[in-house]
């Protein structure tokens, strides 16, 4: 079905030092019935993907001082975050942070959307679909795992969460791979109840190793109703100023 001979397949099954052509890849993608996200897994395996460069990657991802803004922007609107390699949290909004979790306020080593939809008590409770939003995000550090720069630092989270969760590493050793584009959450909020999110994936110009994730519930819905409840009360808090902290 690929057109290639079966000695040929093992042989490339077997990680021997073969190069094939894009084509050949593409057409044993096709004969396998690999979706987009596997059959690109499948290229960044063998090594005939286009899309990584060759420029060395920075081993610290900062976001631009305007991406700090959009995210701000969006406050009052909806709940946002950009993702980095690895899932790592390189920003999120109040909303988002009143919807997940207070990643500013966790060390920069911990503030991981894996680590932590695994390893803290609070996201097991929070999500009502807790299994397939984890089976989801160790599929996707998979796919990550091979196309992100940092392999050691990939190698080591993963070597964490497989030690620390038996879930994860149940999962993980299953190899399968999932692109996150869009899908829906379902939460069970402690302020606001339950509620289900959709959500879509923006890549950022310039930055192939960065995702935004823009979170919004069916407009004159329950859950748009527990957003909006949501959002009034992170407008709520007090300021931090020092005459209200004596108060």
């Amino acid at each position: 079905m690929a057109g290639v001979s079966a000695d040929y397949y093992a042989r490339l099954e077997q990680g021997r030092p073969i190069n094939p052509s894009p084509a050949v890849v593409e057409a044993i993608g096709h004969a396998l019935r690999l979706d987009e996200a596997s059959l690109a897994h499948l290229k960044d395996l063998v090594g005939v993907t286009t899309t990584r460069s060759s420029a060395r990657a920075p081993s610290v991802q900062r976001l631009r001082p305007g991406l700090h803004r959009l995210l701000d922007s969006l406050d009052s609107a909806l709940p946002a975050l950009i993702l980095g390699r690895r899932s790592a949290v390189l920003g999120a909004n109040r909303m988002a942070r009143a919807l997940f979790a207070d990643f500013d306020a966790m060390p920069a080593k911990e503030r991981n959307y894996t680590r932590w939809l695994f390893l803290d008590k609070d996201a097991r409770d929070l999500f009502v679909d807790w299994e397939v939003q984890a089976r989801a995000a160790v599929e996707n550090l998979r796919l990550d795992a091979v196309r992100a720069s940092e392999r050691q630092a990939t190698q080591a989270l993963v070597a964490d969460l497989r030690e620390r969760s038996e879930d994860f590493d149940h999962w993980w050793q299953q190899h399968r791979v999932h692109q996150r584009t869009h899908g829906s959450k379902r939460l069970r909020h402690p302020l606001v109840g339950e509620l289900t999110v959709e959500y879509e994936t923006l890549a950022l110009p310039g930055d192939s190793e960065t995702t935004l994730f823009l979170y919004t519930a069916e407009p004159g819905s329950a859950s748009a109703h527990a957003l909006n409840l949501l959002a009034s009360w992170t407008l709520a808090e007090p300021p931090t100023s020092p005459e209200h902290s004596r108060d």
